[in-house]
């Protein structure tokens, strides 16, 4: 590829340099409180507003452990009892909101003509594990059982979440099934974090990529999983359930120079082991976040289309 770059000593496709540039630009971050407003700032810059024909409104649920604010996202596509996903964003589980994933939760809606309800989960370390996890799986048994407050159809209800957003709705995944809970009908996992012990193969590998370095995953991890026995929960670390079977078909997509390409890429193949339908897709030459490029060049673009195509046949 002609225009491809070198940062931190990996080629990257062209299009991860908005990501590196918006990075740079939001400022130096070192107390939580910095690297939340960074965050806020490098997701503006690559951010557009909704369609002026799409409905979006913020709300309380009130799901049985509490109040969990959402945003929903209603396409102008959408049919009267649309197919709903609900999506939680990323951000190592300590940043992130409803503004900082507004961009690609109003994208999903419009490609996909699903109504998108996008969570605002608790964040560490004001509220480690299990508060994000039971904001997820508290909203995904309240859409299930409240279909027409959202004019959705509750048979075609998928989960999309990247990064912690992954990790979570992944979770979500194995607890419906455990509890026979709501029908999933897929999973949409982008560059989730699922658990791996944090060494060794992709976090050696990319231990200093741009966008995500390993031992930033080690802080988020520690922030997260504060007790001893939460490192032994599958909740938390969807990678070492003792069974990953009987699960909703699964879209995991990675990044090529991301620490955390493993955790994809490993739960992927336990899950395609246990006889569940797989696809993965693994983004050549690009980063962590890399799906924020989606309306920034061609590649980020693909990408996105290959994501969002796939959800649209699970969702038919």
């Amino acid at each position: 590829m002609a225009d491809t770059f070198i940062e931190n000593g990996k080629e990257l496709h062209p299009d991860m340099k908005h990501l590196i540039d918006a990075r740079a630009t939001a400022g130096p971050a070192v107390t939580i409180a910095e690297q939340r407003t960074a965050w806020t700032k490098y997701s503006a810059a690559m951010s557009e507003p909704h369609p002026d024909d799409m409905t979006v409104d913020d709300r309380t649920l009130a799901c049985g452990h509490g109040g969990v604010l959402v945003r929903v996202y209603r396409p102008a596509s959408a049919t009267t009892a649309a197919p709903c996903i609900i999506y939680s964003h990323g951000g190592g589980f300590m940043k992130g909101d409803l503004d900082s994933s507004d961009n690609f939760a109003w994208g999903l809606s419009q490609e996909t003509a699903a109504v998108v309800v996008s969570v605002d989960y608790r964040l560490t370390p004001e509220h480690p594990f299990p508060a994000a996890f039971d904001d997820v799986y508290g909203v995904v048994c309240y859409v299930a059982e409240h279909p027409s407050e959202f004019g959705v159809d509750a048979s075609r209800i998928a989960l999309c979440g990247d990064s912690a957003g992954g990790n979570l709705s992944a979770a979500a995944c194995l607890k419906a099934r455990d509890e026979n809970g709501p029908k999933i009908v897929a999973q949409s996992l982008i560059y989730p974090g699922t658990g791996l012990d944090q060494k060794g193969g992709s976090y050696d590998e990319n231990a200093e990529a741009p966008g995500l370095t390993t031992a930033a995953t080690e802080k988020y991890r520690d922030l997260y999983m504060t007790r001893p026995e939460d490192h032994e929960n599958p909740y938390a670390r969807p990678v070492i359930a003792a069974n990953h079977a009987d699960l909703p078909p699964a879209w995991v997509h990675t990044a090529q120079h991301d620490p955390i390409r493993d955790d994809g890429k490993i739960y992927a193949d336990k899950l395609r082991d246990a006889g569940n339908d797989v696809s993965y897709r693994c983004a050549d030459l690009m980063i962590h976040g890399f799906l924020r490029a989606r309306a920034l060049g061609p590649g980020g673009r693909a990408e996105f289309e290959a994501a969002v195509n796939w959800l649209k046949e699970k969702l038919a």
